[in-house]
């Protein structure tokens, strides 16, 4: 009985394999035919994979960011607030506390081109921006305020009035806000110094922080509230940072001429945060300590 290699060799021996040229070249054509279509079906799945791949990736940022995602986001911007509400809630609420610059030009040398400071002005990044980050500053804590963005300088040259004249020009939207707010608590006029960097500055956990000036105008009938108002937000700055306030500094002005505008309202006090040799980063940081004390005494009964 014959094996399969018997057949096989027999095979071999009866039909010696020696194809035509043209059958040679013909079964290379299709051979390289067939395995360009291999081929392109091969990279037709791997893009099919990697574009399914993507689409995957994309659906799941989304969920990150529409469901998930924006819940997180959410938690970290708050978490270092607590349960405090929400700040489009915040601004909902009747404002606490009326921030305005009667010197409302006042700058920094790193802004303008000068050394002089009683040259340092600029029309936009002025004591107007340290005023706006103390107002966000509250909101973040969850205290409503009043930002009045006035531009005092520009009235007095338009109605050809005095710098001595300043304060009764910021008074007019000072009156107009307590009419209106009768639930305001606290009122700063925030100002720039201009003393040297040296007297101005105070180094706090390895950061530079401009330091603050509380000044309270004797002549006003509000003086010992005022007075007393702005001891205590020295004391509590002393208390946990150390040097950053300079102290409370009563002004003797003339009766029934400058009061600062604080015969309006009793806790009002007008601040001065560092010096024309300070950043607008560093002022930033030192408002932020003050709407952290402003709003542990907002919080405290009785306040």
């Amino acid at each position: 009985m014959q094996t399969d290699k018997d057949l096989f060799d027999l095979i071999k021996e009866s039909y010696p394999l020696n194809p035509r040229e043209e059958f040679v070249i013909d079964t290379s054509n299709k051979l390289r035919i067939s395995a360009k279509k291999l081929n392109k079906k091969r990279r037709v799945k791997q893009f099919s994979f990697a574009s399914a791949s993507i689409a995957m990736c994309l659906i799941a940022i989304s969920w990150f960011f529409f469901y998930g995602g924006k819940d997180i986001l959410t938690n970290n911007l708050y978490s270092s607030l607590g349960d405090e509400k929400s700040l489009s809630s915040v601004k909902e609420q009747e404002p606490l506390v009326y921030i305005y610059q009667s010197h409302n030009l006042e700058s920094f040398f790193t802004e303008v081109k000068t050394s002089d400071a009683s040259q340092a002005f600029h029309d936009t990044k002025n004591i107007t921006l340290v005023g706006e980050r103390l107002s966000q500053s509250l909101l973040k804590r969850g205290i409503n305020s009043i930002h009045d963005k006035t531009n005092i300088t520009a009235i007095l040259k338009e109605k050809s009035l005095s710098f001595s004249e300043t304060y009764t020009v910021s008074r007019e939207p000072l009156k107009v806000a307590l009419e209106n707010n009768k639930s305001i608590k606290m009122v700063f006029d925030i100002h720039r110094d201009s003393r040297k960097r040296s007297e101005t500055t105070i180094k706090l956990n390895g950061k530079d922080y401009p330091r603050m000036a509380f000044i309270v105008s004797r002549s006003s009938i509000n003086y010992e509230d005022n007075f007393k108002f702005a001891e205590i937000l020295h004391k509590r700055i002393e208390e946990k940072y150390p040097g950053l306030s300079r102290g409370v500094f009563v002004k003797d002005n003339p009766p029934k001429q400058n009061t600062y505008n604080q015969d309006l309202f009793g806790n009002s006090v007008l601040l001065e945060i560092g010096g024309p040799e300070n950043t607008l980063e560093e002022e930033y940081k030192t408002v932020d300590v003050l709407a952290e004390i402003i709003t542990v005494l907002l919080k405290e009964p009785n306040k």
